[in-house]
């Protein structure tokens, strides 16, 4: 079973007096549309999914659902939990709401085994229909999912199409893609999202895309159609962004960045996350100064 690829936005969650601000929100979600990009993940790492409450998730979940309904725009709605009760409920809330597959993290905080992965997905996988995105970030979770255990649950599990690589490692990509050229590989790290696509990635999850979903998508769908000097040219292009947009714990930078460029009304984050430091809030402004951000 194939689920959404290409250019693929993390979307950011904006906050408005500690609640979700969701006129900003919708707007945020047309922009991406009107600029190319082919499917937004709300509410996962970048999405602050760690500090929202489950209705608050879901209903992240519903209004992308809504905003994208009738454009070519799919969801790929975040629905990873530490708990995989917890984990099978957001997915099938995302099911039955109308999102075009999941995306579901590694349990993070108790350090599953592999075996213990293995099972975690393959009843997340057992217990909805539409297409599942593994999501590997080590760095955020404290667990690896391996490439072997990757692989076996994309042959046993048919809804399982791929897997969300953050490890940073392109190493892990090409070994992935070795083994089983089927499995869709999908950028987790703007840094290398060139590098990926060209090694037979099948598309990115983004957080620039977020401030310039354009030249995402550009990127993107030059690497795709094996365009590549176009594509690397984007990605060397963007590399300061890229670079500034991980100064400080994601997705602190990214969401300053959005309301420098005028894009978000309101900086507000949820505790434990806090606005950037003025050190790096001037980094932030200085290197936005370097790009066309398109309203």
């Amino acid at each position: 079973m194939s689920g959404p690829i290409g250019a693929m936005t993390a979307l950011i969650t904006p906050f408005k007096n500690c609640k979700i601000d969701t006129e900003t929100y919708e707007k945020q979600i047309k922009r991406q549309i009107d600029n190319g990009i082919d499917a937004v993940v709300p509410v996962g790492t970048t999405g602050e999914s760690a500090t929202l409450t489950h209705h608050e998730h879901k209903e992240c979940i519903e209004i992308a659902v809504a905003v994208c309904k009738g454009t070519d725009t799919k969801v790929l709605a975040g629905a990873g939990s530490n708990a995989t009760s917890e984990a099978i409920e957001l997915a099938q809330f995302a099911q039955k709401h109308g999102a075009d597959g999941i995306l579901s993290v590694t349990p993070y905080y108790n350090k599953p085994p592999q075996y213990g992965l293995f099972q975690h997905y393959k009843e997340i996988a057992n217990a909805i229909d539409i297409p599942v995105l593994l999501y590997n970030v080590p760095g955020r979770t404290g667990v690896d999912l391996f490439a072997e255990t990757t692989i076996k649950l994309f042959h046993e599990c048919p809804n399982i199409y791929g897997i969300k690589e953050a490890t940073g490692s392109i190493q892990r990509c090409v070994e992935l893609l070795a083994k089983e050229p089927k499995l869709a590989v999908i950028s987790g790290d703007d840094m290398i999202n060139y590098p990926l696509i060209s090694n037979g990635g099948t598309g990115v999850i983004s957080v620039t895309a977020n401030l310039m979903p354009g030249r995402i998508a550009d990127l993107t769908h030059f690497g795709m159609k094996e365009e590549y000097k176009k594509s690397k040219a984007i990605n060397d292009a963007l590399y300061d962004i890229n670079s500034v947009l991980f100064c400080e714990s994601n997705p602190i930078p990214i969401k300053a960045a959005m309301h420098i460029a005028g894009l978000m009304p309101t900086l507000e984050y949820r505790l434990p996350l806090v606005k950037p430091s003025p050190e790096n809030m001037k980094k932030i402004e200085e290197t936005l100064k370097k790009y066309k951000i398109k309203g």
